[in-house]
């Protein structure tokens, strides 16, 4: 047998037969498993890697010769936005060209299951990307986001903010027993389509009205289908433990692995409880609880000013927010609570300070002047009380308004990327520095969030390993989501791949201009098909839906 091969082997280097698709030679290969490199040649036929070993006879369609480049699993945005960024534009160039090939959507809010009142809704708040919402279940979200064409593989969890708009609306009050089984079958249907878990977003109306009970009674059923709790939990600030033990308990109670989105102890008071919530963490890991967390590689995050107000002027939705605002008596109210310390809810912009709360997105051109500064500033200009601009702003702009708020330390960001069950998410789209995406700043984290992790934290400061790094941005990942041949390199698996240069890769984009693709990365294969080469798009969009462990066909 050995000698036919040997003859086989021989034969299609004689006569230039290609034996694979493509040979990717020589390199550093991290099979995402946190393992020392190995250097291997990789071998990829169809959408599959076929063979990895140290040296591989025979001929590729393409060959790339690696040597002195990392050879990894494609990298998994646990935290994406990209749900309409992709829509309008799937090459998914910021990210790929970090080397993502999966984006995970769903924090708190997901695209479906949509009813014909929020089907009205995604099409009122649409800006300069018009796109037609012709799905209804987040599977036919995800189907239709594929059809379309996508340079990433794409998969999400199912929004429980999403499931209360869907049969409560905006209104602060608890489900009934009717509404609370309809929000429970739609989790089947949801799991059941490839949903990866429950996502949620406590700090936001209407997210902010669920009590713990109602998140238990939607986990439960998640749970039921192997799927994972994940939680922008209800403080990460004054009651930024309390939030911690919350999910503790949703995790606990309805037996379900629950992760952390976005760890981080918001403003200054705070910072040192960084140290007590990863004890109780660690503290429940050992008691068997399966808890985990991602973060983003920045002391700034990006939301809206709805993070400023508090949660009952937003009940009803953005029409009843402003109306409101518009009047007198609780405008007067709105900001004395703006500007005071609580722990009622979550007042970003009070522990950021107006220094610390920079505008980066607005729908009304005649306002996108103020991209790029500071709520002091604009206050400053326009001789204003601080919280009269921002709420003036949610008036005159018709949304909420992107903001950055500058909140966590450098300290905590270099701990927290050591913790052993950390993983990355960018918390933004995936974008391109063109066209309409320049008319707003968006936080630097789009275009640099892993970039920054292998550049500046494992290369520049050695916080890390590089193993240790790609095992968290890969495999680690996939594990948690319990999803099936990807995040690691073996035969047999999906041909997720990157190739980078470890000693140049480097996020560019900054606060004041953060439309600057990253660097480093020369090629990325999704499913065997080429999407970078030599550090340029390829225009491929070789995409598809991932789905959980309880999809059923």
């Amino acid at each position: 047998m050995k000698y036919f091969q040997s003859i086989l082997i021989l034969f299609f280097i004689l006569t230039g037969c290609a034996q694979y698709d493509v040979i990717i030679r020589n390199g550093n290969v991290y099979d995402g498993s946190g393992s020392s490199p190995l250097v291997a040649d990789i071998a990829i036929n169809g959408d599959q890697i076929v063979k990895i070993q140290s040296e591989i006879a025979g001929r590729g369609k393409k060959e790339i010769n690696a040597q002195g480049m990392v050879v990894s699993p494609g990298f998994i945005n646990m935290l994406s936005w990209a749900t309409t960024s992709l829509i309008a534009d799937g090459r998914s160039l910021s990210d790929i060209k970090q080397g993502v090939t999966l984006e995970v959507f769903g924090e708190g809010w997901s695209m479906g299951p949509l009813n014909e009142e929020m089907k009205a809704q995604e099409r009122a708040n649409m800006d300069e990307f018009k796109y037609e919402v012709d799905w209804t279940t987040l599977g036919e979200y995800l189907e239709s986001l594929e059809k379309r064409g996508v340079s990433t593989n794409i998969a999400s969890f199912l929004g429980a903010t999403t499931l209360r708009i869907h049969e409560i609306g905006f209104e602060d009050r608890p489900p009934t027993e009717e509404e609370l089984k309809n929000m429970q079958a739609l989790v089947r249907e949801a799991m059941e389509e490839g949903a990866l878990g429950i996502g949620s977003s406590l700090i936001y109306a209407p997210a902010f009205y669920s009590s713990t009970e109602e998140l238990i009674a939607l986990c439960k059923v998640a749970s039921e289908y192997d799927g994972m709790y994940i939680s922008h939990m209800r403080s990460e600030s004054n009651q930024f433990l309390e939030a911690l033990d919350e999910l503790l308990t949703i995790a606990k109670e309805a037996n379900i692995r629950a992760e952390v989105y976005h760890l981080k102890a918001g403003g200054k008071p705070n910072h040192y409880k960084m140290d007590l919530a990863i004890e109780k963490i660690n503290k429940a890991r050992e008691s068997g609880l399966e808890i985990s967390t991602d973060m983003y590689t920045y002391i700034a995050g990006a939301t809206g000013l709805n993070a400023h107000m508090p949660p009952w002027v937003q009940e009803g939705g953005y029409e009843k927010w402003v109306e409101r605002l518009k009047d007198p008596i609780i405008r007067e109210k709105v900001k004395i609570e703006m500007t005071q310390d609580t722990d009622e809810w979550e007042n970003l912009g009070y522990l950021a300070g107006p220094d610390g709360v920079l505008f980066s997105n607005f729908r009304n051109p005649d306002l996108r002047k103020y991209i790029g500064k500071t709520l002091r500033d604009v206050a400053d200009e326009e001789g204003k009380h601080y919280a009269d601009v921002a709420m003036d702003f949610v008036i005159q702009d018709g949304s909420r308004v992107g903001v950055v708020y500058f909140l966590m330390s450098e300290e905590n960001v270099k701990k927290q990327i050591q913790l052993p069950y950390m993983s990355f998410g960018s918390d933004a789209g995936s974008i391109a520095p063109e066209g309409e995406f320049l008319k707003s700043n968006p936080h630097p984290r789009a275009y640099g969030n892993f970039t920054r992790l292998l550049g500046k934290y494992v290369r520049d400061e050695q916080v890390i390993s590089l193993e240790s790094a790609i095992y968290k941005l890969t495999g680690l990942s996939a594990d948690k989501l319990k999803i099936s041949n990807r995040g690691y390199l073996k035969e047999g698996y999906f041909a997720d791949v990157v190739i980078f240069d470890p000693e140049i890769i480097q996020d560019h984009a900054t606060f004041s201009d953060p439309h600057q693709l990253s660097t480093g990365v020369h090629h990325v294969f999704v499913n065997g098909e080429q999407v970078l080469k030599d550090g340029e798009h390829t225009g491929a969009m070789p995409g598809r839906v991932v789905r959980g462990p309880g999809y059923k066909k």
